[in-house]
């Protein structure tokens, strides 16, 4: 099975030559918890154009510094992606802003959260368990790096990780394949320090960094999120 990467963001500038892309990261969460999955990326910020959606086996959206309601050049045509791919019961995963474009293309609402910024490592309970993360502990934790939240989920989702900082963390859609977390899975603790570094002064608090990189000293579930991700992959569609 084949799963397209939809790139919609790099690495902030100061750090991009010290850690790999956000694909990159993706096949080592995915790919070392499926070795017999393949990846292939859609780089937008490169100008790649979207492929049919139908020809896909499966996506997953990165995340970005963009918002969705950002006008840049791929935007509405993402939007409109997501919901091709819906319509053709492709199976969908999408990670932080990718969490988000997902719930604004299915008929949900995302802006700016009025709690500020999301740092450091969160803990989430998780109220409901699809098939695909039926094994999952009461609550998990993610490094976390937003201020856009999900405000209005679309219709048919549940919430699959929720805290008071954030309400719908998680969203599993019952009526379509497709899921996705406000959380980082794929950043390991040196990529998401050096973010919060490079962010530092603009627009995070030097206060707020030392906390965020002191809170990665939590356990986190990443293996197992690589493991729900290649789970939900593998899932049969009826189509």
């Amino acid at each position: 099975m084949k799963i397209t990467i939809i790139e919609t963001g790099l690495p902030p500038a100061a750090i991009r030559a010290d850690f790999p892309g956000y694909p990159d990261m993706f096949e080592k969460l995915i790919g070392g918890a499926d070795p017999d999955l393949s990846f292939e990326t859609i780089a937008l910020e490169h100008g790649d154009a979207f492929p049919d959606p139908a020809s896909l086996e499966g996506i997953l959206i990165t995340g970005s510094a963009y918002g969705v309601y950002d006008n840049v050049p791929w935007m509405q045509t993402l939007m409109e992606f997501i919901r091709w791919a819906a319509e053709a019961r492709i199976p969908q995963a999408g990670l932080c802003f990718g969490h988000q474009a997902l719930a604004q293309a299915l008929g949900g609402h995302v802006a700016k959260s009025d709690k500020g910024w999301g740092i450091g490592r969160h803990s989430y309970s998780v109220p409901k368990k699809p098939e695909w993360m039926a094994d999952a502990p009461d609550e998990i934790a993610f490094a976390v790096s937003h201020q856009d939240q999900v405000l209005t989920p679309p219709p048919g989702a549940e919430i699959i990780a929720t805290n008071a900082f954030c309400t719908y963390a998680g969203l599993n859609y019952t009526h379509i394949p497709a899921m996705s977390f406000q959380g980082h899975p794929e950043f390991d603790d040196a990529f998401i320090s050096a973010l919060y570094k490079a962010r530092e002064g603009n627009p995070l608090e030097p206060e707020a960094v030392s906390e965020a990189i002191e809170s990665l000293k939590q356990p986190h579930h990443n293996p197992d999120a690589g493991r729900w991700l290649a789970s939900f992959f593998r899932t049969p569609v009826d189509r």
